[in-house]
């Protein structure tokens, strides 16, 4: 069976053309500059039409959709009523899901009668209890608006967790994993007897660990005091939270780690500084994940800095077990949300 995967963004398309059930990739590629000035692919439609034309057949599509909030708590097929719901979704992801949709959409035109999946990044966190979900906020925030945790990089996360059961050849009903999803976003995940209990990233992916861009946890009083003195409307504080902050933010040099990592080595005192930050919160989250898990049997780093970056995997392990009888397996594992997406796909199906 040759099940596509998608992962549409607001300019791209990304896609996988998989043999399933051997999880051989036939084909792989990306569709970039859609409806930017000068592009001759306009919308998300004529994406598709491109990448449909280089793949021979397509027994099913599988897509990645970010927010699902409450409504999706496993993949699902595709349908008219899950369609509204993803709309309905997109006040709370406007960056993600009009672009999720827009992939849903245009393959519904060009491939009528196919089956579509939907995997949602959120759906793993679906787990995760009340009282670590909720925030300190009125009740009827959450009743009324659905504001509480919801975490990202769910897919990730879930595959990184079975794929560290594997190594240690255990089941993963019986082990505690926490889960560091380190690229230019970042979010961490305490996977308790394969469930996620917690996660660092909450109602938006703003929330948790420093990243390349984003300000992770901060207090909140701060939004509307840098407001007040830099005069700024809602949508610039946003811009710097999300674009301006993070490692860029605090090095003034770069998002990239291969860069700080380069300047810190050279005496850069805010590329050194960025780093420890970046690495001291990490070493913060793990810290309390094994307290909500009572232990840890493995602590597993996937995603770009998470694989590629030993330096910054050894600040953050270095002396963190000592206090603990039974020391966790560190591991590196490389994610494969394409993969996951396809697993779940063939097995809806």
């Amino acid at each position: 069976m040759k099940i596509l995967v998608i992962n549409s963004g607001s300019s791209s398309i990304k896609y996988k053309l998989f043999d399933m059930p051997k999880e051989r990739v036939i084909s792989k590629g990306i569709i970039e500059h859609i409806g930017e000035k000068g592009s001759e692919v306009k919308d998300h439609y004529f994406g598709l039409k491109i990448i449909l034309s280089k793949i021979d057949s397509v027994s099913a599509v599988g897509h990645r959709v970010v927010h699902g909030a409450e409504a999706f708590h496993k993949p699902v097929l595709i349908n008219n009523a899950v369609i509204s719901k993803i709309r309905r979704c997109c006040n709370i992801a406007p960056l993600h899901n009009p672009a999720n949709l827009a992939g849903i959409l245009a393959c519904k035109k060009l491939l009528p009668g196919t089956k579509q999946i939907a995997v949602f990044d959120t759906a793993f966190h679906q787990s995760i209890p009340d009282y670590a979900y909720i925030y300190g906020l009125p009740f009827e925030y959450y009743r009324r608006f659905g504001i509480r945790r919801y975490g990202f990089h769910g897919t990730s996360h879930e595959y990184v967790a079975n794929e560290a059961a594997r190594l240690l050849k255990k089941p993963l009903k019986k082990l505690k994993i926490i889960t560091c999803h380190l690229g230019n976003g970042c979010s961490i995940a305490a996977v308790y007897h394969g469930k996620s209990v917690d996660t660092s990233m909450g109602f938006t992916p703003l929330e948790g660990l420093i990243m390349g861009t984003r300000c992770g946890d901060i207090d909140p009083a701060l939004v509307t005091y840098i407001m007040r003195k830099k005069k700024l409307s809602a949508q610039e504080i946003y811009d710097v939270l999300n674009k301006a902050s993070g490692l860029k933010g605090i090095s003034g040099l770069s998002n990239d780690m291969r860069m700080l990592e380069a300047k810190a080595s050279l005496g850069h005192s805010r590329a050194r500084l960025a780093i420890r930050i970046f690495t001291y919160r990490i070493r913060k989250y793990i810290g309390a994940y094994i307290a909500v898990m009572n232990g840890c049997d493995a602590v597993v780093f996937t995603a770009g800095i998470g694989e590629h970056q030993e330096k910054i995997r050894k600040a953050v392990c270095e002396n963190l077990f000592d206090y603990l009888k039974n020391k966790p397996r560190v591991l590196v594992i490389p994610t494969d949300e394409e993969l996951m997406i396809a697993r779940s796909a063939f097995r809806l199906i």
